[in-house]
C-alpha cells in the first residue's frame, strides 16, 4: 500500500490524471506481473492530508500552488503502523486497510476542495510517523514545496507538533495552512 495513482475506470484514465502504474500490469498469458514501478515525478508540490479542516485548506492552497507551478501535486496520507498487541493472547495484530477505499476517499476529497482542476495528481500513503514520513516523501522527489495544514490542539502549540518539526528539518520550503 506504498502507492496509488487515480485513474476514473479500471484501464480508462481520466483526462489530466495518469494511469494506474501501481497496478499489476496483465500479461499475454493472463497473469498479472508482481513488479510495481517506480513512482518518478519531477519536483512535485507535496501536500500532506489527514482530513482535518486545516489540512483540507492546504489541498486546496497546493493544488492551487501546483497548477501556478505547472507541477505534479503529490497527496501524502501518513497512517499509523496499524499494528497493535490483543491483550488476551498477546498476539501482535495489524489492522488492514483497503488501499482501494483509501485513494477513492482521498481523490474524492481533491475534487471536493478543489473541482476537476486539470493538474496531474499522485496520492501516496506511508506508514509511521507523519512529519517523518512527510519529510522524507519531500526529498525523495525532490519537492518544490511541502504544503501542510496547521496543528488545531492546543497541546500541540506546546509539545510540538509536525508542522514545528518539518520547518526545522525538512530539505525544502513548508508551508503552514491555518
Amino acid at each position: 500500500m506504498d502507492q496509488a495513482e487515480s485513474s476514473a475506470s479500471p484501464g480508462q484514465p481520466e483526462p489530466g490524471r495518469p494511469a494506474r502504474p501501481g497496478r499489476p500490469a496483465p500479461r499475454p498469458d493472463g497473469h498479472a506481473e508482481h513488479e510495481v514501478p517506480a513512482l518518478r515525478l519531477e519536483h512535485p508540490v507535496v501536500a500532506g492530508y489527514d482530513g482535518s479542516a486545516s489540512s483540507r485548506n492546504a489541498l486546496a492552497y497546493a493544488a492551487g500552488l501546483a497548477r501556478r507551478l505547472a507541477r505534479p501535486l503529490l497527496i501524502v496520507y501518513v497512517c499509523s503502523s496499524g499494528v497493535y498487541c490483543e491483550p488476551l493472547t498477546g498476539q501482535v495484530v495489524g489492522v488492514p486497510r483497503d488501499a482501494d477505499a483509501l485513494e477513492r476517499w482521498l481523490l474524492a476529497e481533491l475534487d471536493q476542495v478543489t473541482g476537476h482542476t486539470e493538474i496531474d495528481v499522485h496520492v501516496r500513503t506511508r506508514r509511521g510517523s507523519p512529519a517523518r514520513e512527510l519529510a522524507a516523501t519531500a526529498e525523495e522527489f525532490s519537492a518544490d514545496a511541502l504544503v501542510i495544514g496547521a496543528p488545531t490542539h492546543f497541546w500541540h502549540r506546546i509539545a510540538g507538533s509536525v508542522s514545528g518539526w518539518l520547518a526545522r528539518h525538512a530539505r525544502c520550503p513548508v508551508i503552514v495552512v491555518p
